[in-house]
């Protein structure tokens, strides 16, 4: 037997270790932070940490798998600061997504051009509940991603955030087999997108809940968008479906809810997360504009320090 399946074995993710979830479970719950405020961190330039820093950083993603920094770096428009801050956390593989820049740093901005092709991060409209990459090949799967904001919207563009991991809780102690379900290799596929006749991603079908075994951690992929999913055709599915949609409500109180201002980002092991929609109307120095690093790494909770 591999170390890996050694690992796996012991994971509190895995259904059948009812006694390690509950450990887990239980410190889980007692060290979850309270508001979005309890994720904050303040830093000076997150383009050279402390070791401070870091050491606080280290204890929010044991945690809640976030946090939101608050830096020094106001509307300066630099790549530079989420990609240096996220090499120091052991964040180096981008994924070169078709709409990333050329340097694999996403400017998140309205460009009616890509609104227009239904890419909604790139508009002004609400965004619902999704992971990122939940539609990307399993060798490329989205473990961690950094949002630095430069300029905030006028009004509006507030972040919900919440955990997979309390997710998860909820899922398993409501009822196991939804999460038999939704860890069911073909429980969701994403269709294939198509461009003026031409494929430009397949489709990709697999899981909503998965063992890393690269991490031994909790994978979610999950988007709350109905046009572009189709779920396994069983009852159980449907149920476990709904449910999580429940969940993803404003009465859970998991969730976080936050608006980026300048010089403030979140980094997270692409965490659920939602946006409502904004206006740039009255905005100063050219409307909303965020630097979004997508990843193959995930935040561990052993990064050099």
């Amino acid at each position: 037997m591999g170390q890996e399946e050694v690992n796996s074995n012991k994971s509190p993710f895995l259904l059948d270790n009812e006694q390690a979830y509950q450990l887990w479970r239980a410190k889980k719950l007692a060290e979850y932070p309270q508001t979005a405020s309890d994720l904050i961190v303040e830093i000076e330039d997150p383009r050279c940490l402390t070791d401070n820093e870091k050491h606080l950083m280290l204890i929010l993603f044991k945690k809640a798998n976030m946090l939101i920094y608050k830096s020094n770096t106001s509307t300066l428009e630099d790549k530079n600061i989420p990609r240096r801050c996220g090499q120091q956390l052991g964040l180096t593989h981008l994924d070169p997504n078709m709409l990333a820049d050329d340097d694999g740093i996403t400017s998140l901005a309205v460009v009616p051009g890509k609104q227009k092709r239904g890419y909604i991060p790139y508009s002004d409209q609400r965004l619902l509940w999704h992971t990122d990459g939940y539609y990307n090949k399993p060798e490329q799967q989205i473990r961690a991603f950094i949002l630095h904001c430069v300029r905030p919207a006028a009004n509006g563009g507030e972040n919900c955030l919440i955990d997979p991991e309390m997710i998860y809780i909820q899922l398993r102690d409501e009822n196991p087999d939804y999460l038999r379900a939704l860890m069911h290799p073909h429980a969701m596929t994403i269709p294939a997108n198509i461009e003026s006749g031409k494929i430009t991603r397949e489709a990709q079908t697999g899981p909503v809940f998965s063992l890393d075994l690269t991490t031994n951690c909790l994978h979610m992929r999950y988007t709350a968008r109905t046009r572009s999913i189709e779920w396994r055709d069983d009852i159980v599915t449907q149920h476990a479906v709904s449910y999580l949609s429940d969940l993803l409500s404003d009465e859970n109180p998991y969730v976080f809810r936050h608006i980026l201002q300048s010089g403030q980002g979140l980094i997270c092991n692409n965490v659920l997360h939602s946006r409502t929609a904004f206006s740039d109307e009255k905005a100063n120095g050219g409307g909303r504009l965020l630097y979004r690093a997508r990843y193959y790494d995930r935040v561990s909770s052993d990064f050099a320090i």
